[in-house]
């Protein structure tokens, strides 16, 4: 044993003394003739893949070389590359400059660099720099040193976006899910679930995301469909390595309400193997014949597993790449709160003690292809699929203290168990290809197609009433309120572009570029719904906990006391389909450029249905939409580091499927959300102006004022009336939103050489002001005009990180985000002529903080380690509504509150 312990440290003894003796080059490099610096120049020591790219001063360092004898090449676009022969020895530091002459465009050695450094932080604030347009991006390596671990967080990271607690939805500045538009590779992705516009983000793991882009303004060769931005995942395309990441943890809950060893499930965890459902979704025979009872596990412990590896070689004596991942996690979650409903100020439902245990298994596997027939023309393949399950249990009422107005058999002791398994699978390829068909002249194209399969192949629901200790009845209003649902939605989409950029005039004193090109995408959706209910009056067991006594005894069948409810299913298709063609010119003349462009856009819109809830059940609607949208976008450069942009553009915001078909979803807690066919789409004019200053190649200063305005904006509102559901709705004429964002990054500590420590700040904040006004069968209470539904007056992000740059590096950085009150639904009249006394006031998001910490230290080369606390804060979660009642004083109550609980996670890297 001591010769073991002995061999371990003189192996760590001897590796330190090894990276000791390690050699630095660094230098810069500038133009021969001006004597200006080059940014983004490739440094590459010949024969390795080790190198470096200058930052904003032009300066490059490359630190870590083993002592030898090496040739230094430098390169760029348009310079002629230079050679230098250095010999290194241990400890060595020199300092090399170059200076370069104009040449021939070096295209291959570019597009490597490129490629291999998109996941790099400072290379993405090169890019945001020179861009035309206005854009942010966060990368991989950023993303790491964060602790994200999905691309929904991620973007959550960029300066004016939120995050919706508990869900993959994201806000740009202020502005939902119906704004958004979401694209991977730009290419567009479909949504994974019936109640969104865009997929889920949490479905991509950062184990397969290059950098996420965000694009808040306009430009015409893009989809018109967004308003606030347009989110982009680059997924990733290259690796050095076979890389191995193993992490556990746990949730704070978990030890705090004692489940380690009664972790509750549904009936539906005993078809699932590794978070595939083998189950049925038959729900007349499982009305009988399969259990209505839960399950529990033991150790409801987190974990994940992944593995990554890539390689560059030659095909047929060409350039051939390759990068494949795969991933499996597991994740487990309890939640436990209160949720109260209120119907024209008056208490519906209330319930103190409401819980959700949900566990979550996603496995995903990308596959990224890249062939070269020569440096002007290649190709690229992307497949990645996702196979995410998510088995959530929720209970309200267990307690005895649960209360439903109007409930039989009576309103106290209600107690409801909503189990639900969701199941999404989802497969996205994509091929791409590139042509520099002369210096001046290049075209790209891309075909893609999307296939969703997402279903909750079993949901069962029962409500009953807690009469004492003993004794338990299934309640009765209706004959659906134990019953087995089924829902299925199978979405596929073919979408492509072709484009082609050629300069007018290139020169060095200006450059005019022309862009045109088309684009399309026809989207399908098949969805249905099937409910079968049990009629259960008076129908009386001991226990929640064994409703089988009742509902699996063929007897009570026979005998006609509980009989079997069935319905036609609900049904709507529906399909979209975008033709487009636009025009895009860029000027650049010494410090001005300038793009403007045209696109028009056609978009067919067609939905059938046939559900229960709409009058003669079917229905269908076809909606032909002719846009032509403008777009301009001007730049300033002051000098070489700060610049002016300015921007508009006029985009539009179509009804989606599920906000146009008269479907009723009921959520675990009650809540119903119906489609209005009657929809409008929104028009919406957007003006943004910039100010950015780069004090270095790590470093910006920003401040931008914005404003949009939307016609016949689109919200979710509750429904008027006597229904108590929540329903999409034109609610008014315009809203206009204004808003200020100002950004910082900082080197508070800059690390001049490799072992310095260097600490770094990021901070964000975005200011929003939003009205709308009401139309008049909108008004209650004398409002007249309201703030947007979704839309958060105030978010602010910030980081600080910390490195002690050695060769076995240690990273800590601690995160925080808020995001202010926000309307979850806005209010609405429950009697139009009444509209003042009998009314339904919006409900309020609260506003929250979180801050997670992340620490990895590297052993060596090969081995790392990661230590994650998230939502340190544990902040509570909460919904609230203003209640008005008819006597009494007004109040602000509470209506749903929880809190996540403390996540801690320790992870594992190995690199081979």
């Amino acid at each position: 044993m001591r010769k073991v312990v002995l061999g371990i440290i003189l192996f760590f003894v001897s590796a330190q003394i090894v990276n000791a003796q390690k050699a630095i080059l660094k230098g810069n490099v500038s133009d021969e003739k001006t004597g200006e610096t080059i940014v983004g120049a490739s440094v590459i020591l010949n024969g390795t893949t080790t190198g470096a790219m200058t930052d904003f001063d032009g300066n490059f360092i490359i630190p870590n070389i083993q002592p030898g004898t090496y040739t230094l090449k430098c390169s760029f676009i348009s310079y002629e590359p230079q050679s230098e022969n250095v010999v290194l020895t241990a400890n060595d530091e020199q300092t090399i400059n170059f200076k370069l002459g104009e040449a021939v465009i070096q295209v291959e050695e570019v597009k490597v660099v490129a490629r291999a450094n998109r996941e790099n932080e400072t290379l993405l604030l090169m890019e945001q720099k020179e861009a035309e347009g206005i854009k942010e991006s966060i990368g991989a390596q950023r993303l790491s040193n964060l602790g994200v671990s999905d691309a929904a967080t991620a973007t959550s990271k960029i300066s004016g976006v939120s995050k919706n607690e508990g869900s993959g939805d994201i806000y740009i500045r202020g502005l939902g899910d119906r704004y958004l538009s979401t694209t991977m590779n730009g290419l567009p992705i479909p949504s994974d679930d019936v109640s969104k516009k865009n997929i889920e983000l949490n479905l991509f793991s950062t184990d397969v995301i290059e950098n996420v882009g965000i694009s808040k303004t306009y430009s015409v060769n893009a989809y018109a469909d967004q308003s606030s931005g347009a989110v982009d995942i680059r997924s990733k395309s290259s690796s050095t390595s076979i890389e191995f990441e193993l992490t556990a943890g746990s949730n704070s809950n978990m030890a705090t309400n004692n489940l380690w060893n009664n972790f509750k499930g549904t009936q539906n965890t005993n078809a699932l193997t590794f978070g595939f459902f083998k189950g049925t979704s038959d729900t007349k025979s499982a009305v009988n014949g399969q259990s209505w009872n839960t399950n529990s596990k033991s150790l409801p412990l987190n974990r994940s597993f992944s593995v990554m590896a890539g390689n560059d070689f030659k095909l047929f004596n060409k350039k051939m790449a390759f990068f494949a991942m795969a991933s499996h996690d597991n994740s487990f979650d309890y939640q436990n709160g209160i949720y109260k409903k209120y119907r024209s100020n008056v208490l519906d439902n209330y319930f103190t003690d409401t819980e959700t245990f949900s566990s979550t298994y996603n496995t995903s596997g990308l596959l990224n292809l890249y062939y070269e027939t020569n440096p002007r023309n290649n190709i690229r393949f992307n497949s990645l699929a996702v196979i995410k399950t998510i088995d959530e249990l929720y209970e309200q009422g267990r307690n005895g203290e649960g209360y439903v107005f109007d409930q039989d058999p009576r309103e106290n002791g209600a107690f409801v168990r909503d189990q639900n398994l969701k199941t999404t699978q989802l497969f996205i390829n994509q091929l791409h290809g590139s042509h520099q068909l002369n210096d001046n002249n290049k075209t790209q194209w891309a075909l893609g197609y999307n296939r969703v399969n997402s279903d909750e192949p079993m949901r069962i629901r029962n409500e009953v009433n807690l009469l004492n200790e003993q004794s338990v009845q299934f309640a009765h209003v209706g004959d659906f309120q134990q019953r087995k649902s089924s829902q299925h939605i199978e979405d596929s989409e073919l979408n492509a572009y072709i484009k082609n950029e050629q300069f007018l005039l290139k020169n060095e004193s200006q450059k005019i570029k022309l862009e045109y090109g088309i684009n399309t995408r026809l989207k399908n959706r098949e969805f249905s719904s099937l409910f079968t209910g049990v009629r259960a009056k008076g129908v009386q067991v001991q226990s929640v906990d064994n409703l089988d006594e009742a509902l699996l005894n063929q007897s009570l069948y026979n005998n006609r006391q509980l009989i079997i409810r069935e319905r036609k299913p609900d049904l709507y298709n529906a399909l979209l389909n975008v033709y487009a063609a636009y025009g895009l010119a860029t000027y650049n003349k010494g410090s001005f450029s300038g793009t403007i462009g045209l696109r028009y856009e056609y978009d067919q819109l067609n939905v059938e249905w046939d559900v229960a809830n709409y009058v003669g059940r079917k229905g269908e609607l076809t909606n032909h939409y002719n846009n032509i949208l403008p777009s301009v976008s001007l730049k300033h450069q002051l000098n070489d580091k700060s610049a002016i942009r300015m921007a508009a553009g006029k985009t539009i915001t179509l009804p989606e499927f599920k906000e146009l078909s008269p479907f009723e979803y009921v959520s675990p807690t009650g809540r119903v959300t119906k489609g209005n066919p009657d929809l409008l789409k929104s028009e919406n004019y957007n003006f943004d102006v910039k100010w950015e200053w780069y004090p270095s190649n790590k470093e910006l200063m920003s401040l931008t004022g914005f404003y949009k305005r939307i016609n016949n904006p689109i919200n979710l509102a509750q429904a008027r009336g006597s229904s108590g559901n929540f329903i999409y709705e034109n609610t008014g004429e315009k809203a206009d939103i204004f808003g200020i964002e100002a950004e910082t990054r900082l080197s508070i500590i800059k690390a001049r050489n490799t072992g310095q420590p260097s600490l770094e700040m990021i901070m964000n904040a975005t200011k929003m002001w939003f009205n709308q006004d009401l139309l008049e069968e909108f008004r209650y209470n004398n409002k007249t005009e309201t703030a947007l539904q979704g839309a958060a007056g105030f978010i602010a992000n910030a980081s600080i990180s910390y490195s002690n740059n050695k060769e076995n590096k240690f990273e800590a950085t601690l995160t925080g985000n808020y995001s202010s009150d926000k309307i979850l639904a806005l209010g609405a009249p429950e009697d139009f002529e009444n509209s003042n006394i009998l009314f339904n006031s919006e409900i309020i998001e609260k506003g929250f903080t979180t801050i997670d910490l992340v620490i990895s230290q590297k052993i060596n080369k090969k081995i790392s380690l990661k230590l994650t606390g998230k939502n340190l804060l544990n902040p509570e979660i909460k919904q609230t509504q203003e209640i008005v009642p008819f006597t009494g004083e007004t109040s602000n109550e509470t209506v749903s509150s929880y809190r996540k609980g403390i996540s801690l996670k320790i992870g594992l890297s190995i690199k081979l």
